[in-house]
């Protein structure tokens, strides 16, 4: 089983930035994909971005060119960093992680409120 653990949410207001942060532990071997989903008021989960192994990247269209994944395997770490977010952009982001065999995991989640 893998533990994600999420920080950086919080409060921002329209154009701002926040750079969110996740952290794997536990059977990290075999790790490979990592990213987030988001989930807004009344919306389904979708996906933010995801980043593999190898440091290939997808990302959601409505936050290409926004957003930013990247990802410190020596610190089985991922960061989203999010610019000119939007009053669009609020939502709870969820950590994902899924490895080789299939076998994925959640985080907890953490708050994100763009509002002027």
């Amino acid at each position: 089983q893998v533990q994600l653990v999420e920080s950086g949410g919080g409060s921002v207001q329209p154009g701002g930035s926040l750079r969110l942060s996740c952290a794997a532990s536990g059977s990290i071997v075999g790790l490979n994909f990592m990213g987030w989903y988001r989930q807004g008021p009344g919306n389904e989960r979708e996906l933010v971005a995801v980043i593999t192994r190898g440091g290939s990247t997808n990302y959601g269209d409505s936050v290409k060119g926004r957003f930013t994944i990247s990802r410190d395997m020596a610190k089985n770490t991922v960061y989203l960093q999010m610019n000119s977010l939007n009053s669009e952009d609020t939502a709870v982001y969820y950590c994902h992680a899924k490895t080789d065999w299939g076998v994925g995991s959640w985080g907890q989640g953490t708050q994100v409120i763009v509002s002027s």
